[in-house]
């Protein structure tokens, strides 16, 4: 199906069309153009999430002949992309579902495939939305008159959506030869447009933002939505062509699931809040977790906050934990901007298996102090928070 130029039984304009189309090729011409080529996949144990709760990693191979088989049945592929911490938290959150269900969570990013051309046009759009993340954090004038327009209103756009769904055509061979009905999780759009696309026929497509925009949309699949506000603006397509009243996502194609959380830490909720509770009663410090994202580009912001709780941190009243993931210059800069931050803190920088040890401790033993975690490998970057 040509996906570009009908979403949801709304047209697309002549203009629209062509955009997508030309937009396509552009990228064909840039990326070169894989269509024809029969990938395989190949399954590891993820480092990482694998030992916490089962997670294998698929690995693209140039071949189909060999490809290591996926568990169909008790199996779930969740696709992603490394684009911050947003959808790796997200898959995260899913896979630690899965597992908990009795289910093999198989993570599938598709950034990771440098040699597809999908995977190529995907670290080109990380890198330029990484920039503009970046520039708008530190230059006003930019964010009002370039990002916040094209983040509030352009994204918002259905037609941003067919141009998406057409470029997403380059993202398709990445996924051909994935099993047509295992479950397919995807917590960003690409994924799930690259697998409906594919023809696989269970896809669900997890939407991460409240705010209603076009850009979200991957026709073909299943939609979920946190939220009753979320739902009614997705299903409705509101304000994603002006003024214009849309035909809505059909019935039984979005869902209100609520939030995509851990499954430790819902189910550790009720422990969890009453050690929290007596560490109050205890007059213990309490604990302030700060963890980067928006690709590292809110380090000024960060900076402001660690100043003003660092009184407090030297009275005892805070322990404060500073997640850096995997931005080395965030906390390059936050150690200019603050040095006595750097002569307080205890680090743990590539150290996973003492994260772990601290992280354990702390669930008992009280904690003070200033505490700055790093890692090198990004999953051990996001699962630290």
């Amino acid at each position: 199906m040509e996906r570009h130029k009908t979403i949801f039984s709304n047209p697309m304009s002549p203009n629209t069309i062509r955009k997508a189309e030309r937009k396509k090729q552009k990228y064909i011409k840039k990326f070169g153009d894989d269509a024809k080529q029969d990938y395989g996949y190949q399954v590891e144990t993820n480092h990482i999430l694998g030992p916490l709760f089962g997670v294998k990693t698929i690995k693209i191979v140039a071949q189909k002949q060999g490809s290591t088989p996926l568990d169909s049945e008790k199996g779930i592929i969740i696709g992603n992309i490394r684009m911050g911490f947003g959808h790796y938290r997200i898959s995260m959150a899913i896979a630690s579902a899965a597992h908990a269900m009795g289910y093999t969570p198989y993570w599938f990013d598709l950034h990771a495939f440098q040699e597809t051309t999908g995977g190529k046009v995907i670290a080109h759009l990380n890198k330029l939305y990484s920039l503009g993340s970046r520039l708008s954090q530190k230059y006003p004038l930019f964010n009002e008159l370039f990002w916040e327009p094209i983040s509030a209103n352009g994204f918002k756009k259905l037609s941003y959506n067919a141009v998406d769904q057409k470029v997403a055509e380059l993202m398709e061979p990445i996924c051909r030869n994935l099993p047509k009905d295992m479950p397919y999780i995807a917590t960003h759009v690409w994924p799930a447009q690259a697998a409906v696309h594919a023809g696989l026929t269970k896809v669900v497509n997890a939407i991460p933002d409240n705010w209603p925009m076009g850009l979200h949309l991957a026709e073909g699949s299943k939609h979920t939505v946190q939220t009753p506000s979320a739902f009614l603006g997705y299903k409705t397509l509101k304000g994603m062509s002006g003024n214009q009243t849309l035909r809505p996502i059909p019935d039984g194609e979005i869902f209100e699931t609520g939030h995509y959380v851990d499954h430790e830490l819902v189910v550790n909720l009720e422990e969890d809040c009453n050690r929290r509770l007596k560490r109050l009663q205890n007059e213990e410090p309490l604990r302030v977790l700060l963890t980067v994202g928006g690709a590292g580009a809110q380090a000024e912001i960060y900076a402001a906050v660690i100043r003003h709780l660092l009184p407090r941190v030297q009275s005892d009243k805070i322990a404060l934990f500073i997640n850096v993931g995997d931005h080395t210059d965030v906390w390059d800069h936050l150690a200019r901007e603050i040095p006595e931050i750097q002569e307080a803190a205890k680090t743990y920088f590539d150290e996973w298996t003492n994260t772990c040890t601290f992280a354990a401790a702390a669930l008992t033993e009280v904690v003070h102090g200033v505490h700055v975690f790093y890692n090198q490998d990004i999953f051990a970057a996001v699962y630290t928070t």
